[in-house]
């Protein structure tokens, strides 16, 4: 779903034992020299126990693609069994004949023994490798010692490693099974990662990915180790979750808030939230390939803009979009659009080369202004105004209200800019080429690459990076710009400080906008507040098609 959001060649937060992403902590390498001891030995047993997600099986999976050429490897990865079903297993699994139909043990270990032999006469190794080992009983794991019976001189013809959760070497304790426990000529307990390595994990799967920026910042890698415990298979499943999350709310990169809505649905720790409920309507569309339903995305969060014009109209526009089915989802990306283009494509009488210059024409007319041509962000600020260029989603668009330069990609994959002049409902207005031209978001959804440039008025009081602090007339703004957001009124101090009361109003405004709650007013919290109260500006929302 968000690969191609972020820029991913592939998910890097599978839970499947890909080797290509085994993160080589010093636990890990340890873990897999221990195991290659096993493969290049002279027999006998090796145990590799580790908790729940520690990475067993994929660093096994690992020393499969280092086995050598000389070797024969058995992997049984369900091994509750009966010592029959086992042994049958373990024919079946090195190819060796038995009788059909055979029930017998002492045939089946006849028929192995016979294989064995043979095996060491060409100067083949022979491994039998047990996934999930807790699994086997007793009466089985006594089997699997007298497996190893069969010896020459200098070797064992059989080597078993045995990978497990924790419950293995405690059940290798018992009196019953110390014959066996004294033949483990290896063995190693995979633990959890530290807080340094979770962090360099993260950053490793995501490089392998093909990640070209930073989707989880170092401040909260700290949550992510006390969330996960270091286990990486939870945090596969935390960071999967809360990409996803981003996904759906348009963000740039995961936050602390979509973080602890991941770990939320993960640990079932509020069965009331209703971020599970979006994410589950996410899936289902990827189920049926409808892509329009990223439409429901950016339009089924709880953030209403303050210019709606009818709050019960679009609740119950909400209402129908949460609907998960691909009927109506469907039915969705038509209803509003009536005779409205399925595709957006770029007019057949103009060169497609010329997209970028034509679109920031637009764009600047929309400010009022001409557009002479190069850089469009330097040129802005011969305006008096700032330019933002970034990859999000519609919501973030929605929020700023302002028109935006957008980098498209038609059905046969050439890409083109058009200005976004207006929002309404289920219905984009664009500007393209000399043409201005009404889709469905849900086309929108299908061809927008996510790419987009915009342009907002820096306030003649205001400055970037307001901080906790600071005195003057940027700390007079932003109370301004607070209060009125707020709908109060506020008659400032002179020289008023930016002191932790202000810090906290601008944390929960920064919350309720989507953004990292850091309480300092950089780029992009000022350009949301730099929108508030400016009837001069051009809104996405005021226009013909706008909402």
């Amino acid at each position: 779903m968000y690969k191609h959001y972020f820029g991913l060649t592939d998910s890097p937060f599978s839970i499947a034992p890909d080797p290509r992403y085994l993160f080589l902590s010093q636990r890990h390498q340890e873990a897999l020299a221990h195991l290659l001891y096993g493969v290049n030995g002279d027999g006998g047993f090796v145990l590799l126990t580790g908790e729940v997600g520690a990475g067993k099986t994929t660093v096994c999976r690992c020393l499969l693609q280092q086995i050598p050429a000389s070797c024969d490897v058995a992997y049984i990865f369900n091994p509750k069994l009966t010592v029959e079903e086992l042994l049958s297993t373990i024919c079946v699994e090195f190819g060796i004949a038995c009788p059909a139909g055979n029930s017998s043990i002492k045939v089946f270990i006849d028929c192995i023994n016979a294989y064995l032999l043979d095996a060491h006469a060409r100067g083949r190794h022979t491994v039998l490798i047990i996934d999930e080992a807790q699994n086997l009983s007793a009466d089985v794991l006594e089997q699997m010692r007298l497996l190893t019976n069969l010896e020459t001189n200098q070797r064992k013809l059989l080597q078993i490693i045995l990978l497990g959760q924790p419950e293995l070497a405690n059940m290798l304790e018992r009196p019953e099974l110390r014959q066996l426990s004294q033949r483990i000529v290896a063995r190693y307990h995979l633990g959890p990662l530290s807080k340094a390595e979770v962090e360099a994990y993260v950053r490793h799967r995501l490089e392998v990915s093909g990640a070209q920026r930073t989707l989880f910042p170092a401040a909260l890698m700290g949550r992510l180790y006390r969330l996960s415990g270091g286990v990486p298979r939870l945090i596969n499943v935390l960071c999967d979750r809360a990409l996803l999350g981003a996904y759906v709310q348009g963000k740039e990169r995961v936050d602390r808030t979509t973080l602890s809505k991941a770990a939320r649905e993960v640990f079932h720790l509020n069965p009331r939230s209703n971020f599970a409920r979006p994410l589950a309507a996410v899936l289902i569309a990827a189920v049926v390939g409808l892509l329009a339903m990223t439409l429901y995305q950016l339009e089924s969060r709880p953030y209403k803009p303050a210019a709606e014009a009818s709050g019960s109209a679009n609740a119950a526009a909400d209402a129908r979009i949460s609907a998960p089915s691909a009927k109506s989802a469907a039915a969705r990306s038509a209803k509003p659009a009536g005779a409205l283009p399925e595709t957006l494509i770029w007019p057949e009488d103009e060169l497609r080369s010329g997209s970028k210059t034509k679109a920031f024409a637009a764009l600047f007319r929309a400010w009022g202004a001409d557009y002479p041509g190069g850089d469009a962000c330097r040129q802005a600020e011969g305006f008096g105004l700032r330019c933002r260029s970034a990859r999000g989603g519609l919501d973030e668009l929605r929020r700023v209200d302002r028109p935006a330069v957008l980098l498209l990609r038609d059905q046969r994959g050439h890409e083109f800019h058009a200005t976004l002049i207006g929002l309404k409902g289920y219905t984009a207005t664009f500007v393209i080429g000399a043409e201005t031209r009404q889709v469905a978001l849900g086309v929108l959804a299908t061809q927008w690459t996510g790419r987009y440039t915009l342009l907002w008025r820096m306030p003649p009081a205001a400055h970037e990076n307001i901080r906790a602090g600071e005195r003057g007339p940027a700390v007079e703004w932003l109370l301004r710009q607070l209060a009125q957001e707020q709908g109060r009124t506020v008659d400032p101090a002179n020289n008023p400080l930016f002191d932790d009361a202000l810090a906290r109003q601008v944390k929960q405004y920064q919350l309720a906008q989507g953004l990292i709650p850091d309480g300092a007013v950089g780029a992009q919290t000022l350009m949301r507040l730099a929108g508030i109260g400016d009837p001069s500006a051009p809104k996405l929302t005021a226009v013909p098609g706008g909402k």
